[in-house]
């Protein structure tokens, strides 16, 4: 399938830096997520490519078809990361476009299905970072730990929890590359509560097992979904026409989230690539 977007710059050297999102329960957030951090990474000067793996659903893909779409109704300038949703569906496939895209990118934001998959799995073992992104309770919890219905204190990881823990070990054996795990408290609620301290300590006690950060996400806003069918971001507000007080707190979210995420810039992804070379 041929690419679409653009990336401006010349081509990349070595490997990028791959950001996988990744969780096997829908509606956390998940390409919502993954569309602002790849639009924010490229307004950031990054070279960034966006592969879809959600070859049924696409939210991915048609968040940036829509993009696409507004950038030439309005003739406007806005940073477009280069994307495709993966059509072979195997590893072989996965390898190709990650090829294809890794040619002009220093980051590639991988969006997976909300489902366990082969191909996603494959995906996985290619991170540097993995973001798990999750809505604020105890159903969304349970993916990755179980908890005591009590005392409500963390009694094991989930076999998602360990799924990832191998997926890391292989790759550090592998490559002998770590893996930065991350998980986005998504749709956090603005009034303090019961269930927000309780599932932000059993976040934190898992944390300490499992190894994983946890960093807070976007919030729960109508503008999120007002935004998908032109295919803007919370950076693009010169679009949006009336601005309110409630953008600007969602826009300064979203760039908390970006600097919790830790992406290494672009400088340091080229420098560690020239530095694997040779």
């Amino acid at each position: 399938m041929a690419r679409r977007g653009y990336l401006r710059g010349a081509k990349a050297m070595g490997q990028p830096h791959f950001i996988i999102f990744a969780n096997e329960k829908g509606g956390t957030g998940k390409s919502t997520t993954a569309v602002h951090t790849a639009v924010a990474l490229a307004a950031s000067g990054h070279r960034v490519g966006a592969l879809d793996l959600d070859q049924r659903q696409r939210t991915m893909t048609r968040y940036f078809d829509n993009r696409a779409a507004t950038i030439k109704r309005l003739d406007v300038g806005l940073p477009q990361p280069m994307f495709e949703v993966l059509e072979q569906q195997d590893e072989a496939g996965l390898a190709g476009a990650l090829d294809r895209l890794s040619a002009d990118a220093d980051v590639i934001v991988v969006d997976t299905p909300g489902r366990d998959d082969p191909v996603a799995r494959a995906a996985i073992l290619r991170a540097d970072t993995l973001v798990t992104p999750m809505n604020d309770s105890f159903v969304d919890l349970d993916l990755i730990g179980q908890v005591d219905p009590d005392s409500f204190k963390i009694t094991k990881p989930s076999f998602y929890a360990e799924l990832i823990w191998n997926s890391r070990t292989k790759r550090a054996r592998d490559t002998g590359k770590s893996v930065d795990w991350v998980v986005l408290r998504n749709r956090l609620q603005h009034i303090d509560s019961h269930n927000l301290r309780r599932v932000g300590a059993a976040l934190d006690e898992l944390a300490r097992r499992v190894g994983f950060r946890v960093i807070p996400g976007l919030g729960e806003r109508v503008i999120y979904r007002e935004l998908f069918p032109k295919g803007l971001t919370l950076l693009d507000l010169a679009q949006l026409g009336e601005v309110g007080m409630g953008h600007i707190t969602a826009r300064q979210e979203l760039r908390e989230m970006i600097a919790g995420l830790g992406v290494p810039s672009r400088a340091a992804i080229t420098e560690e690539a020239v530095a694997a070379v040779g």
